[in-house]
């Protein structure tokens, strides 16, 4: 429980930040980690150089509802389109998970 809460507030002090102030939007790619990360082994997707277009595709629908998830609908809530794609960019660049 206390990794979860920790991560949680991660998510939301990164979502609080502007994606395109120096290196926050790495900051926000690197929170996916807690659950995205290949070390984890948890059955969840490695994020970390998929096609930049494929994961903000994907981040849009949890955020519209129109992909079915467990928590990533509400995560991906807490980012504005702006935000997402920075994110997205960050990971197919290979940052974080």
């Amino acid at each position: 429980m206390r990794s979860l809460t920790a991560f949680m507030a991660l998510v939301v002090m990164a979502a609080a930040l502007p994606a395109r102030a120096g290196g926050q939007a790495r900051l926000m790619a690197e929170t996916c980690a807690a659950c995205h990360s290949p070390q984890i082994h948890s059955g969840i997707p490695t994020l970390a150089g998929r096609p930049a277009g494929e994961l903000l595709r994907l981040l849009l629908a949890f955020r519209d509802g129109s992909r079915a998830a467990t928590v990533m609908d509400r995560i991906a809530k807490g980012y504005s389109g702006e935000e997402l794609g920075a994110i997205a960019g960050e990971l197919a660049g290979g940052v974080g998970p």
